[in-house]
């Protein structure tokens, strides 16, 4: 479970084949703690356990499913990602609850610099219904408020704190995010379809 709040942006390293899938390197720089092989660490919003720690970076195994619903498998060395380590109990929910379980991968269809930063998102259609003005989203890891929701889109607003410490400030239009819709909404909209005699929302592929 993550909070949606960057601690780093971290940079590839390699990113190559393997017999399960993807061996992804990401030179952290100065991780906060000692990594444990075994933890879970958010990787652009994707849930990924740490399999090695070494010299040149953090290691992780990204398997065949993860690549197709997420832009894991675009990643290449020289490319920044949006690190946050699992939260701890004791710690301050500063964003909301974000599992890491990426929904699927979204386009960027515009960036307004002109009206504060606001970025428009196609998302996946499994869960456009999921996207609620004020509500909560996360993009590639990063806690975000929507700030306006069309029939097919949604919006969020970057205040220049978003902008200076994570990835979404070099967002493009034609771009892929991850997207994870708040899991709270997940869980109302399943059990109102549940009740109303209905089939639940299909799940993602991730």
């Amino acid at each position: 479970m993550f909070t949606g709040l960057v601690e780093r942006v971290g940079t590839v390293r390699e990113s190559r084949a393997t017999p399960s899938g993807r061996r992804l390197v990401v030179h952290a720089g100065a991780w906060p703690g000692d990594p444990v092989t075994g933890e879970s660490i958010s990787v652009s919003g994707c849930c990924l356990t740490l399999v090695a720690h070494t010299a040149d970076g953090l290691h992780f195994d990204v398997i065949p499913q993860t690549l197709a619903c997420t832009t894991l498998g675009d990643r290449v060395a020289g490319d920044p990602v949006n690190l946050e380590r699992s939260v701890r109990a004791q710690g301050l929910l500063g964003g909301h609850l974000v599992q890491g379980h990426v929904d699927g991968a979204g386009t960027v269809l515009a960036v307004d610099r002109d009206r504060g930063w606001r970025v428009r998102v196609r998302p996946p259609m499994s869960v456009q219904s999921l996207m609620v003005d004020r509500g909560s989203v996360a993009m590639d890891g990063v806690s975000l408020t929507v700030a306006a929701v069309g029939s097919d889109w949604f919006e969020v607003a970057l205040i220049p704190e978003t902008l200076e410490r994570t990835t979404l400030r070099r967002l493009q239009p034609g771009d892929r995010v991850n997207v994870e819709a708040d899991v709270l909404a997940k869980m109302v909209a399943t059990q109102v379809a549940l009740r109303l005699g209905q089939p639940a929302p299909p799940a993602p592929p991730g």
